[in-house]
């Protein structure tokens, strides 16, 4: 009788607060090849941003303080802020052969990069089901992306988009983004961008092989905008997956 390799597949739940997503998503997202090469041999660029900041952490190794790294903000009326103040915003961070090139930022290094590097923006709406993102624009000229969508399409940069899925919305982007233009609208506008979109699945699906579904959202006590996720995979890698969110598990929410 032939012998047969009996492999056991695994369903288990998590469940992660915005943070913890948050750096679930920058360890999977340093971690993707696309990144991992432009790191070695190409240009990547790291726009501004609260996700972003945790990426450029990973790439770094570097936990400096959140904060220096941010661009526009959602936040409440009264947003919760830390003791102690705020340091010095970070320039604009971009890698060249591994190198920070500090004569370079978000904007004028794409008319540097070439086909195949790597451009890291952050967005504000998902529509997981089409693959598409939303960017909230505020100021007239649309700010990062109206300033390198031209060259990132014309060149066939890597536009990456890290987003958790706390962000996903039900309608059309594109027919959000056409009530945003409308004359009697007032608020940002949302522009929609398509690129390689990177949620709490595709980490888990990077770093360990696992299938990660959303099945519930939601919670109270500092699980405001959580996500509860089911992990499937071989024993072994949701294991290892469920180990990774242990470590990530108690990740400080994110404070002005």
């Amino acid at each position: 009788m032939p012998f047969s390799l009996i492999v056991m597949v695994l369903k288990k739940t998590c469940v992660l607060t915005v943070a913890e997503s948050k750096r679930l998503i920058a360890k999977g997202l340093v971690a993707l090849p696309e990144v991992q090469y432009s790191l070695e041999k190409g240009m990547l660029v790291v726009a501004t941003g609260t996700t972003n900041a945790y990426v450029l952490q990973e790439i770094l190794n570097d936990k400096f303080d959140l904060r220096r790294y941010k661009s526009g903000l959602v936040t409440p009326d009264v947003p919760e802020k830390k003791k102690e103040p705020a340091e010095e915003p970070l320039p604009d961070v971009v890698f060249k052969d591994g190198k920070i090139v500090k004569e370079l930022d978000r904007f004028n290094a794409v008319q540097h990069m070439n086909k195949g590097d790597v451009y890291i923006k952050g967005a504000n709406a998902l529509d997981y089901v089409n693959q598409m993102a939303g960017v909230l624009i505020g100021g007239s000229t649309g700010g990062t992306v109206g300033a390198v969508i031209g060259n990132i399409i014309g060149k066939q940069i890597h536009l990456i988009i890290p987003i958790g899925l706390e962000k996903l919305v039900y309608e059309d982007l594109n027919e959000l983004h056409r009530i945003t233009m409308e004359e009697d609208f007032e608020g940002p506008r949302l522009w929609p961008i398509t690129g390689i979109i990177f949620t709490e699945i595709e980490a888990l699906e990077v770093l360990f092989g696992v299938q990660a579904t959303l099945y519930a959202a939601g919670g109270v006590a500092g699980a405001e905008g959580s996500v509860r996720l089911i992990i499937e995979g071989e024993d072994e890698d949701v294991n290892d997956a469920l180990s990774l969110i242990k470590e990530i598990k108690g990740e400080p929410r994110y404070l002005l």
